[in-house]
């Protein structure tokens, strides 16, 4: 009965289709540090909806190189605005929006970055700092911003104490695991309240003026055989209930 009545609700409101009765499946490739922002927000439009979506996960790169190849995905959410507009300029993809503006922050386990950052940073007494690949996630380009304005990326690079993740995903279970002690991450996966560190660890938060802002942008393939289906749910995810759940992973919304 609530679900029926949700549905209405939602259908009223103008977001939902009348089209979008009959239940479909979306494949949805989605950047890493979005994870588990999209996971609730998908799961709260299936419960809406009566549809169903599955997300591929990985970094922003590698998720474009796979639809230039013919993945079968029925829209795409980077973590930057350039790779989908270039999607939309190829006639591959269609209403680009920018859904979400993403943190940087440094995080550790052990070391007291929350109070001494700048000067650890600095003395470098660390074995290992990790960040994501800059040329395939938007968040390594940012954390080798942030170092390069200290004059400190090429001075760890060339001392091996980089340790690369391949996405965010991984770059965060290298500091979550230990293997490195402190590392570049999104803000979104420290607000993970599933998470085993929740509320362990020190965080800092790099000065927004010291990278290049986070804007991650959206778009629907012109591929997909589901397009309404894929206009709902980009509604949902731009509808105020979808931006209550994007906020509270620590993103800025349009």
């Amino acid at each position: 009965m609530l679900k029926k009545t949700l549905m209405a609700a939602l259908l009223a409101s103008g977001w939902l289709s009348a089209a979008a009765a009959q239940a479909e499946t979306l494949t949805v490739a989605v950047a890493a540090n979005f994870t588990k922002a999209v996971e609730e927000i998908g799961a709260a439009w299936e419960e809406a909806s009566g549809h169903e979506v599955r997300f591929s996960f990985g970094p922003s790169g590698k998720l474009l190189a796979q639809i230039r190849n013919g993945a079968p995905f029925d829209a795409y959410f980077s973590a930057d605005t350039a790779r989908p507009q270039r999607l939309v300029e190829s006639g591959e993809a269609r209403d680009f929006f920018v859904y979400a503006r993403g943190k940087l922050a440094l995080f550790s386990l052990e070391l007291p970055v929350d109070e001494r950052a700048e000067e650890i940073l600095a003395q470098g007494a660390f074995r290992y700092l990790a960040a994501a690949n800059p040329k395939a996630a938007p968040y390594g380009l940012a954390a080798q911003q942030v170092l390069a304005k200290r004059a400190l990326y090429q001075r760890y690079r060339a001392a091996g104490k980089i340790a690369t993740g391949e996405s965010i995903t991984q770059t965060f279970q290298f500091v979550a695991t230990g293997n490195a002690q402190l590392g570049f991450v999104a803000l979104s996966q420290l607000r993970d309240p599933q998470s085993p560190i929740q509320d362990r660890g020190h965080v800092w938060m790099p000065p927004a003026k010291d990278y290049d802002p986070i804007e991650q942008g959206a778009a629907a393939l012109t591929r997909s055989k589901h397009p309404e289906v894929v206009d709902d749910f980009m509604a949902f995810l731009r509808s105020r209930e979808g931006a209550t759940i994007i906020e509270k992973y620590g993103y800025d919304t349009p």
